[in-house]
């Protein structure tokens, strides 16, 4: 009597890290040839943990060093309180539990919340990475996916077309501290969507169908240049990270020959110990070269590889591009090329990135960013600080953002010469980048005007700074108006508002004598003189409607 394995197959399908265009993982999908054993084994929690053991298996037949996911039902793990027998077979298969995450799939309806976060606990406790599948496109509670605390999400493709969801699913995976990925991807568009919309993984039929064998070559479409501007800061070295290929610290120098030579992708080995902490990092091109000079392999291949190891170079998981470089920068130059580890809050290893990745990547952003500069002062144009201001709108933060200028500024080259204004702008942005502090920002968007986002109290020596100072062009004394819009959580939607609460302000600032500083709140009409005497009466102001009002 033929049994229900006997029908089933599975298929590898690439999960791709779109910054690298590398494959980063492969989920494991059952593909059965009669009968419908997903829905069978969504019903039945027991057939459901078989499923996720034979899909372990059938990856550790085609001998795969790439991470794997596999798939299981919410309703399983509430049901079961974990999968012992999968946690077993990885074991079986020399893997190990940090290599695998399960993809916890709807429904969630009638699920056990509390049961199933207890099974979600103790599989993370063992090692397993946990992703919430379906998100956008399934049942799964908000409080319930913040609860989870994945370190993966998985949006439908369906939500690219409302990116506002995916931006803010992006948010609250910062905050989580997990990944993003778009699932379902077909089209170059939707591809485009999900790099806009800050997803660092995706996978679809774009970059490679399901298939028996594990795809080696994905096609990833080339980025556009307006996909490519990064966060000053660096981008997070969670886009970069790739899989790693781990061994256990006690393997022996031949046991990392075969995996090397099996594997030429592969750019070097970390060691790791029992519980994926790396302890040695073993480097392809030298160690190949110990190996291969005389007497190298009958001195080294059944002694450990540690010995012809180096110490491990490792990054948090919060680290930025530019920290891992700093990383590179010591030590000895032969290490340059060395992959660096990227480990988790426990130190465990949850994958490697390379140098040529980071260069790569930020040599592209410091292009873009360069391109918008203004060439008159280096100062990022208005498209930095208002993307800044967006994203600081979705992150709920109070920010305020200025608006500076030189009074008169006319006059000044009418009479002294557009050489000296050119030279008083140079000061201005000058003085500006060197009091500006923390994560202060600050832009020339032509002309003489500058912006300046700041937290609220950091404005205030900035203020002093730039106003107290006796500018002058061509021997005229010179003074400065600086408006000011405080733009607390829900105030603003995003920065057209908020520049539209900040001209009202600028208006009033040159309607006062001298150096002069206002200060509104978006929302609220009327404004605070902080600095200037009033030369004229006036009253600025913005006031922001709230939905279903006026």
């Amino acid at each position: 009597m033929r049994s229900w394995t006997d029908t089933l197959r599975f298929a590898f399908q690439p999960v791709v890290n779109l910054a690298t265009g590398t494959v980063a993982g492969l989920e494991i999908l059952a593909r059965p040839e009669t009968g419908d054993v997903l829905a069978e084994a969504r019903r039945d929690p027991e057939l459901d943990g078989r499923l996720a053991v034979l899909a372990l298996r059938t990856a550790a037949h085609r001998e795969t060093l790439l991470p794997l996911h596999i798939n299981v039902f919410a309703g399983t793990l509430a049901d079961l309180g974990g999968l012992t027998a999968l946690h077993d077979a990885v074991r079986e298969a020399g893997r190990l539990p940090w290599e695998v995450t399960l993809d916890i799939a709807p429904p969630y309806t009638h699920v056990p919340q509390q049961a199933l976060l207890e099974a979600v606990g103790g599989l993370r406790a063992q090692g397993f990475r946990i992703s919430a599948d379906g998100v956008g496109d399934g049942d799964l509670p908000l409080r319930l996916l913040i609860d989870m605390g994945p370190d993966l999400v998985k949006l439908d493709a369906s939500l690219l077309s409302r990116p506002a969801a995916v931006k803010a699913m992006r948010t609250l995976c910062e905050e989580l501290g997990a990944l993003l990925s778009v699932e379902g991807v077909e089209t170059e568009s939707q591809c485009a969507a999900a790099i806009s919309a800050g997803a660092q993984l995706a996978q679809g039929e774009l970059f490679a169908p399901p298939s028996r064998l594990p795809a080696a070559d994905v096609y990833v479409p080339p980025r556009s240049p307006g996909l490519m501007a990064l966060p000053r800061s660096g981008p997070s070295v969670r886009e970069f990270v790739r899989p790693a290929a781990l061994l256990p610290a006690t393997a022996s120098a031949g046991q990392v020959r075969a995996l090397l030579t099996g594997s030429p992708d592969v750019s070097g080995v970390l060691l790791v110990d029992q519980h994926g902490r790396p302890v040695r990092s073993v480097h392809r091109s030298r160690f190949l070269l110990s190996l291969s000079g005389r007497y190298g392999h009958a001195l080294y291949a059944d002694r450990p590889a540690a010995k012809l190891g180096d110490p491990p170079r490792t990054v948090g998981v919060d680290a930025t591009a530019w920290e891992v470089l700093d990383v590179v920068a010591v030590g000895g130059r032969s290490r340059t090329s060395d992959d660096v580890a990227v480990v988790d809050p426990h130190g465990r290893c949850v994958g490697v990135v390379r140098l040529a990745d980071l260069v790569r990547a930020l040599a592209e952003s410091r292009v873009e960013e360069a391109a918008g500069l203004n060439p008159l002062t280096r100062l990022p144009g208005s498209d930095a600080i208002t993307g800044e201001v967006d994203r600081r709108i979705a992150d709920g933060r109070t920010f305020a953002l200025s608006w500076l200028d030189v009074d008169h500024f006319k006059q000044v080259n009418d009479g002294a010469g557009f050489a000296a204004g050119d030279e008083l702008i140079r000061s201005v942005g000058l003085a500006l980048q060197h009091a500006a502090s923390g994560s202060t920002r600050v832009g020339h968007i032509g002309g003489d005007d500058f912006l300046v986002l700041a937290e609220p109290e950091r404005l205030g020596p900035l203020a002093d700074s730039m106003l107290d100072a006796p500018w002058s062009a061509g021997g005229r004394p010179v003074t400065l108006s600086l408006a000011t819009v405080l733009c607390p959580p829900g105030s603003v939607t995003d920065h057209r508002q908020a520049a539209a609460c900040l001209a009202p302000l600028k208006k009033a600032a040159k309607s006062l004598a001298g150096a002069s500083w206002v200060v509104g709140r978006a929302g609220l009409p009327g404004h605070e003189v902080r600095r200037g005497k009033r030369s004229t009466p006036a009253q600025a102001g913005c006031a922001v409607a709230e939905p279903g009002l006026g």
